[in-house]
């Protein structure tokens, strides 16, 4: 059998492709090399321990019906559309070595006529008579026995749909976990306007077969067309799974306060697990009773849409004369939780 395995994924659709990343890489042999490459559509990727409030514009996302999808990898938020080239390299230890990676990819850019370079925070960059521009970012993952290197190359992204989704309402939010830091991009076709995925894609296989001395047929795959992937359908569920793209996220706090024509309101909320784990309202309304209710009806609640029309209907039910001030407060509160 051959130490090389090349998958090539024909699907846009982001939960797919990270699914499958994760069952070739939990169940590939220690003694292989794996390349896959890969794109996603209308995406926003986070990182294992990142949260999504916070990274993210989550209430644009929402209204552009753009994925959110979190990786089993660490590092940052990106956006991905077509524009994008999305590669991972994978290998048993003690072969595996993300230097290798870096140095396939750039090997691929240098025979397409591209001077890119490492830098320390897992970067590619190109240098323009601008200053450093980055072109792409990796994260990576390592169990006992096998690592992954993979990341994302812009070739022709719309930066300002990055713009849109990268760049988060002011929230007051106290959160743990990681942080994306921003750079300054390029998309490569700015340095060379023939350059496609495909042609890329030619580029880094090559330069792969190069480095091990060695060929494999590819493997392409989609929904339609799979191969033998063991557990792929628990992968795959775990990744569409709200619970997975939200809930793992690291607990944090939120402080929000609106003032309405019947008096102001200002709300606390510590979140775990995307679950609202404790809840405090202050109000200098006149009738603060369905607010008292509201905070005991919020807490246990899941912090979404779902959770606060829950609590809000709960509410309502009980202080039907309340029922346009909390209609009120549900308008408010679905804008600031998105």
């Amino acid at each position: 059998m051959s130490s090389l395995r090349l998958l090539f994924s024909t699907s846009t659709d982001p939960l797919f492709n990270l699914a499958v990343e994760d069952t070739i890489f939990r169940s590939m042999s220690s003694t292989q090399k794996v390349l896959f490459l890969w794109q996603n559509d209308n995406t926003v990727v986070i990182g294992r321990a990142q949260n999504p409030w916070k990274e993210c514009n989550t209430q644009r996302m929402e209204q552009d019906g753009v994925t959110l999808a979190r990786r089993q990898s660490g590092g940052g938020a990106v956006f991905h559309d077509l524009g994008n080239s999305n590669f991972t390299f994978m290998a048993g230890k003690p072969d595996y070595d993300k230097t290798i990676s870096t140095q396939i990819v750039l090997d691929a850019l240098t025979k397409l006529g591209i001077a890119g370079k490492a830098t320390g925070r897992n970067d590619l960059v190109v240098d323009t008579p601008e200053g450093e521009r980055k072109f792409s970012g990796s994260a990576y993952r390592e169990t006992l026995d096998r690592g992954f290197h993979h990341g994302t190359i812009l070739l022709n992204a719309d930066m300002s749909r990055l713009a849109n989704y990268l760049n988060p309402d002011l929230k007051k939010l106290q959160a743990k976990g990681i942080t994306s830091v921003r750079s300054r991009v390029i998309n490569l076709q700015q340095l060379d306007e023939s350059l496609t995925h495909d042609k890329l894609c030619d580029a880094i296989t090559q330069a792969f077969f190069d480095y091990y001395n060695e060929t494999v047929e590819p493997e392409f795959i989609s929904p339609d067309a799979m191969p033998d992937l063991p557990n792929f359908e628990a992968a795959y569920n775990k990744q569409k799974d709200w619970h997975w793209n939200f809930g793992n996220t690291p607990e944090f706090s939120h402080h929000i306060d609106e003032r309405f024509t019947w008096g102001g309101v200002e709300v606390h909320f510590n979140i775990k697990k995307a679950h609202i784990d404790d809840v405090q309202i202050f109000t200098d309304s006149l009738d603060p009773a369905a607010l008292e209710a509201l905070q005991s009806a919020m807490k246990g609640q899941v912090y979404n849409k779902e959770g606060i029309g829950n609590a809000i209907h709960s509410v309502v039910n009980q202080y039907p004369q309340s029922a346009k001030e909390m209609e009120q407060v549900k308008s408010w509160l679905l804008v600031q939780l998105a």
